[in-house]
């Protein structure tokens, strides 16, 4: 393990760059943190889920993943670090067909809405998606774990079904989108 923090501020990045994991400086606004960040971001949100009274395979579920998004962290702060393998994937991808063997075929495009658990389990994929973006954007600048961005996308479709799973769990229906409805006459 790295080095433990006794005091929490250091002064170190009071001029806008902070220390990767390597020791070396970049810039607070650069591709590593973007990277990096939007999955501290991503953690934040799927810990807000955690706050509602969940199923409890849906609370074991993203429990492990709050796990795993730190790993998937230490190696966007450490280049050339590698954590997450093909396993990784793998147990998402399990979670995730048990999770959707249950639901109903999608007809229509889903609105991001519902309940408060619901909307919270969007805007993470959502934040998930971006996290995706910022390091296939870090991938063109520097060697980045490919399994790493295989496992934002599979995340971004397991937060998906599970915002399916809470709907139904809350005793609440879907949301789904009406083409035009906005501009249907009252």
């Amino acid at each position: 393990m790295g080095h433990r923090l006794s005091k929490i501020y250091t002064r170190t990045g009071d001029k806008g760059t902070t220390g990767l994991g390597d020791g070396s400086r970049v810039d607070k606004d650069g591709l590593w943190v973007e990277a990096y960040g939007t999955v501290d971001e991503l953690n934040s949100f799927i810990g807000v889920i955690l706050s509602y009274d969940l199923p409890e395979e849906v609370s074991t579920c993203l429990s492990a993943v709050q796990h795993d998004l730190f790993d998937v962290g230490g190696e966007l702060c450490i280049p050339n670090y590698q954590i997450i393998t093909e396993a990784y994937i793998t147990r998402l991808e399990n979670q995730l067909d048990a999770f959707n063997a249950d639901l109903p075929m999608l007809k229509d495009f889903i609105l991001p809405a519902g309940t408060p658990s619901v909307a919270h389990c969007h805007v993470a994929r959502t934040v998930c998606r971006r996290a995706e973006r910022r390091v296939v954007t870090l991938m063109r600048e520097a060697e980045i774990n490919t399994q790493t961005v295989a496992y934002l996308n599979r995340l971004s479709d397991l937060l998906f079904v599970i915002a399916r799973v809470l709907i139904r769990a809350e005793g609440k229906t879907e949301v789904l989108w009406e083409k035009g409805k906005s501009n249907q006459a009252e």
